[in-house]
């Protein structure tokens, strides 16, 4: 997939975002390893270390300073409010401003529950805030806005064999168990995701296999501005109705379930 032959030649800033309370973890192994990796190549990179930074996971109503305590809490208008004022929480509004600086986001996480540790569910809910990542006053979603332009790479390890997240394997297609990251947060808000770099059997890595890991990985970072992305449909590009359903035929022939938003490659 990566060609190596077409990387970007132009400096890049990249956010990584890492999950693992264990800073001894095969997840901390390969947030260092990208992070110099990257900038070895000369791209900057800014590290969120959940854990490290005893982020808040928990959304709730001390995000916006300004919300009277005595009125019901809307979620959507609150943080609309109170993103366009600047005046959301400091923790809130810094990991914001890394997002607007970043060409490129990564996340770094285990796989667990098939989801994303709490702790970066909570990062997600608390910075993609209305009028930010989304809402009435930004561009449609699904398309290449707020954050047209950006790449994004999810880098996961999980216990499991490769086998078990096949079309026949009992987890399910790993693309549909990525899809409301992939889809449903870059995507949603305009970044364009990559196939996602993937360490299965993660329980045990001896370092002869970590050693392996990290010469696929470094091949993956060097086509984070290069590699073909993930070929989601937009929303406004015509493939789909007022009602927001893919309009019958647009499909290829024998697509069905999630594959039905990704356009043919090639």
């Amino acid at each position: 997939m990566n060609d190596t032959t077409a990387q970007d030649p132009q400096p890049k800033k990249i956010l990584l975002v890492s999950a693992h309370p264990e800073p001894r973890s095969l997840n901390a192994g390969l947030t260092a390893f990208a992070a110099d990796h990257l900038r070895a190549a000369g791209h900057e990179v800014r590290v969120s270390d959940l854990y490290a930074m005893k982020w808040k996971a928990v959304l709730d109503a001390d995000d916006f300073p300004d919300h009277p305590g005595d009125r019901r809490l809307d979620v959507m208008n609150a943080s609309e409010r109170a993103t366009l004022a600047g005046r959301l929480a400091p923790d809130i509004a810094a990991e914001q401003e890394k997002v607007r600086w970043s060409d490129a986001v990564i996340l770094q996480f285990p796989l667990w529950w098939f989801s994303t540790p709490a702790i970066l569910k909570g990062w997600i809910e608390r910075v993609f805030t209305s009028g930010f990542g989304y809402g009435p006053a930004l561009p449609p979603p699904y398309s290449e806005n707020p954050f047209g332009g950006r790449r994004a790479l999810v880098s996961v390890t999980a216990g499991a064999r490769a086998s078990a997240f096949s079309d026949r394997g009992i987890h399910g297609e790993l693309a549909d168990v990525l899809h409301p990251l992939q889809h449903g947060l870059f995507w949603f808000t305009g970044m364009a995701p990559l196939d996602p770099f993937v360490m299965y059997d993660a329980n045990e890595v001896s370092e002869e296999e970590f050693a392996a890991a990290k010469l696929a990985y470094g091949q993956r970072l060097d086509g984070l501005f290069t590699d073909e992305p993930v070929p989601y449909r937009t929303l406004v590009g015509g493939d789909y109705g007022r009602d927001m359903r893919l309009l019958p035929g647009v499909e290829a022939p024998g697509t069905s379930g999630l594959g039905l938003h990704v356009r043919p490659r090639g």
